[in-house]
């Protein structure tokens, strides 16, 4: 059984998400490590994301799944074939400018190798980071402000390598979890829907995650948890997600930073809720 501990963390080489992802947990894996201190054998995560808890944990065996399809295409041609995608990226990071952004931005490649390192440029030059499409299914985000395509931090190789233990999956977080058994712990980061739609949260995707999913969800993790697997789901502090996960597990109230706004005035600290299910 997997042990995750931070004490010798200083001297082990951390492989950072190379990705930046609206509603991450990097705040979290970084601020709050000891809530992941968690023995297990196999990681799952239904909302994938950026992957910061995933990265932070390093896990040997791992489900990572999503809704979105070009997302876990870009994860697989990492790992399939990391080389062809990074010297893509060198490629978008010699030609990058306001005219090569929305060329690229408005190209459909065929070719795998060339989708994930589309969708790496326009994360990396995008406003934010953002991620959102229009009701074609089509990205829309305009160019931001920087112009760094190729990071520092990039190490392909060793995400390749972590990503070879990995099962990838393009699916619904009922049927991702649905796996889910003893020895399993599962990360379970929703997007932020409150029952009545007022949270103030950007619209991200095509489809909303609505209130119904939320419940959905819910009782997806008291299934899992019911088949002995070990749960932590963060959502919003609202009063309705608090009533709704009501004797599901330990809840904490945690405070983070929010830096997706588009004033400065809009941005500040806001509570998020962890339900501890261990």
């Amino acid at each position: 059984m997997q042990t995750v501990s931070f004490e010798s963390e200083k001297s082990i080489q951390t492989v950072l998400p190379f990705l930046k992802w609206a509603g991450g947990k990097r705040w979290l894996a970084n601020k709050h490590e000891a809530l992941l201190n968690i023995e297990f054998n196999r990681y799952i995560e239904p909302f994938l994301g950026g992957g910061a808890v995933f990265f932070k944990l390093s896990p040997s065996k791992a489900i990572l799944a999503d809704t979105n399809t070009q997302l876990i295409e870009t994860y697989q041609a990492i790992r399939d074939d990391w080389k062809k995608v990074q010297h893509l990226l060198r490629k978008h990071h010699r030609n990058h400018s306001k005219d090569y952004y929305y060329r690229i931005r408005l190209q459909r490649p065929t070719s795998l190798i060339v989708r994930a390192a589309k969708f790496i440029y326009l994360n990396r030059t995008c406003w934010n980071g953002l991620y959102r499409v229009n009701l074609k299914g089509e990205f829309n985000v305009p160019i931001g402000t920087k112009t760094n395509v190729v990071l520092d931090t990039d190490d392909f190789e060793s995400i390749s390598s972590l990503l070879s233990g990995t099962e990838l999956m393009n699916a619904d977080f009922e049927s991702t979890l649905s796996h889910a058994t003893r020895g399993d712990f599962v990360f379970v980061d929703p997007p932020y829907t409150v029952k009545h739609n007022t949270n103030g949260f950007i619209k991200y995707n095509e489809s909303l995650f609505t209130w119904d999913d939320q419940v959905r969800l819910k009782y997806a993790v008291q299934s899992a948890v019911g088949r002995g697997a070990k749960v932590i789901v963060t959502n919003a502090n609202h009063e309705c997600l608090r009533d709704l996960y009501e004797g599901v597990g330990e809840q904490i109230i945690l405070d983070r930073a929010s830096v997706i706004a588009g004033s400065s005035d809009k941005r500040g600290r806001f509570e998020e809720m962890v339900i501890k299910c261990l």
